[in-house]
């Protein structure tokens, strides 16, 4: 909670965040039980918490960044992370206007706080937000967000934070209750628009973030006067909701110049509807429901380099009836391309996870559901993940799968536990066979100090090539040749059979052939297999088993 109401700190935000995600796990149902326009895939409330999950983990990042220093991190930063956080975890419709929202208010609150600068971070959320829709339609989330920024805008002069907040709620909750008249869709199902009433979840958090109180009057949506079929309401296009429209969604990262992403939406808008591209800076997140989707994701190859592509058949999902599930799968988290195809190759299910882009509960859920399989073994691959695999696992056991955690802490101990995977033997003798192939794998990378700092080995330089063997600095270096023999050598002086190397693209295959060879030259009866782990954070990873 801030110190005082009219200046909200980072800890506001932080507690904003949780505050938002606890509230939108409680009504992630009901949200998605309201979706009627345009597309009946009923997942507004699941797209809108997973958003708000990832934008709450890029929070805590920066929080965890500074526990080891004197300074505690900055309202500016707390908020930058937060909508950078939203925009690399958007998710659907709902998810990609709400980090456009979330960066607006960024851009203002990163600059100062108090009430005048809430109503103006109000004010520009909803403008940037309508900005990035092709073909915004009233009584849609545009609509609640716009009537939320003029309630703002008429709190008393002098108002703190607290009662911008409280008014921007109070005039969402009207503006919601007002959508069916608005959209002929929601008025036939008798519901109210669901990114709309996700909205209100979300500001009525940010009034207890900024207060300390809820809101007093919470709001209760009347129950649906007929039954819905589900679908994003929050970027309008085409009929109203008569399931017509183009067979697929489409999204993606990018990393594209200014210049590139105007070309590019005038091309997603010809080929297709609901076209949202919110962010900025050399980073956007592109939603687009098209028929050809190879064509969508060209246009972004076109533009720059799109990335995370996630591509739903609306079509399948309604008409086609899903195969049985199978007995067993596996689902590996890895920090590179060419570690995912070979775990594609050995028949896993495969999360890239990206340097800086802390994975939220639901990619990983997502997978475990992607799977198909009664049973999932699920591989996180970094000691980080423990908790949020374990959340993951929790969702995907509600929805009646068997899900077994191994608590792997690096690519190298999964790649060992996905050798010794055998679909074929018990689910528990299967787990204890794969966590015991894991434990028994020591795990080393190498990594580049960015700045001085103290280590467990010393005080290192910036530009020092550093060994951590089992996630401690043990080795500080000036090169990766050098430092990778010393850390392969402390490695295996407690013994081994099997050294395992994975270098990153950009690493010299000279490399893996010299320490191959220092191998063989030192520990005769040691074999080593060198697998190329594209593109990863570190230059590379070793295993020792």
């Amino acid at each position: 909670m801030p110190q005082t109401a009219d200046e909200p700190d980072a800890v506001a935000v932080r507690n904003w965040c949780s505050l938002a995600l606890e509230a939108l796990g409680r009504e992630r149902a009901a949200i998605d039980a309201i979706n009627v326009y345009p597309v009946a895939d009923g997942d507004t409330g699941t797209n809108l918490y997973l958003t708000v999950e990832s934008a709450a983990a890029a929070v805590e990042a920066v929080f965890a960044a500074h526990e080891t220093g004197t300074s505690a991190p900055s309202a500016a930063d707390a908020v930058r992370a937060m909508a950078h956080g939203a925009l690399i975890g958007a998710r659907g419709n709902s998810g990609t206007i709400l980090a456009q929202l979330l960066r607006g208010m960024a851009g203002v609150l990163a600059e100062g706080t108090g009430g005048d600068r809430m109503r103006l971070a109000l004010g520009r959320a909803a403008a940037w937000a309508r900005e990035a829709v092709a073909h915004p339609v009233e009584g849609t989330v545009l609509t609640v967000a716009d009537r939320a920024a003029a309630a703002a805008g008429r709190a008393a002069p002098g108002a703190d934070t607290a009662e911008v907040a409280r008014a921007a709620y109070e005039g969402a909750r009207t503006a919601l209750d007002a959508t069916p008249g608005q959209l002929p869709a929601l008025a036939r199902a008798g519901v109210v628009d669901a990114g709309g009433r996700g909205l209100v979840t979300l500001l009525g958090a940010l009034v207890e973030a900024v207060s300390g109180r809820a809101p007093e009057r919470p709001y209760r949506a009347p129950a649906p006067s007929a039954p819905v079929g589900g679908g994003d309401t929050e970027c309008p296009a085409g009929d109203e909701g008569d399931g017509g429209g183009p067979a697929f969604e489409v999204i993606y990262l990018l990393e594209a110049g200014d210049e590139a992403v105007e070309r590019l939406r005038a091309r997603l808008d010809a080929l297709g509807d609901s076209l949202v591209v919110v962010g900025g800076d050399g980073l956007w997140n592109v939603h687009v429901h098209v028929d050809d989707a190879g064509a969508a994701v060209e246009a972004g190859v076109e533009a720059g380099r799109p990335y995370r592509i996630r591509i739903t058949h609306f079509a399948a999902d309604r008409a086609r009836a899903r195969p049985e599930p199978a007995r067993r799968a596996v689902v590996v988290v890895v920090p590179g391309d060419g570690l995912a195809a070979l775990c594609r190759e050995a028949g896993a299910t495969t999360v890239l996870a990206r340097p800086g882009e802390p994975l939220a509960s639901g990619e990983l859920a997502d997978a475990v559901r992607r799977a198909h399989a009664r049973e999932v073994v699920l591989l996180p691959n970094d000691a980080d993940l423990r908790h949020t695999a374990a959340a993951a696992a929790e969702q995907a056991r509600a929805q009646g799968i068997r899900v077994a955690v191994i608590p792997t802490r690096a690519a190298v101990q999964g790649i060992a536990a996905l050798a010794v995977h055998e679909p074929d033997r018990s689910f528990d003798e299967d787990v204890v066979a794969m966590t015991s192939a894991a434990g028994a794998t020591r795990y080393a990378e190498l990594a580049v100090a960015e700045r001085q700092s103290w280590t467990t080995a010393g005080i290192c330089q910036a530009g020092d090539v550093l060994g951590l063997i089992d996630g401690d600095v043990a080795v500080i270096g000036q090169d990766v040749p050098g430092t990778a023999r010393k850390v392969l050598d402390r490695m295996l002086a407690a013994g081994g059979e099997l050294v395992t190397l994975v270098l990153a693209e950009d690493t010299p295959p000279a490399l893996a052939e010299a320490l191959e060879q220092h191998v063989r030259d030192g520990h005769l009866a040691v074999d080593t297999t060198t697998y190329r782990g594209g593109h990863q954070g570190a230059p590379l990873l070793i295993g020792v088993e």
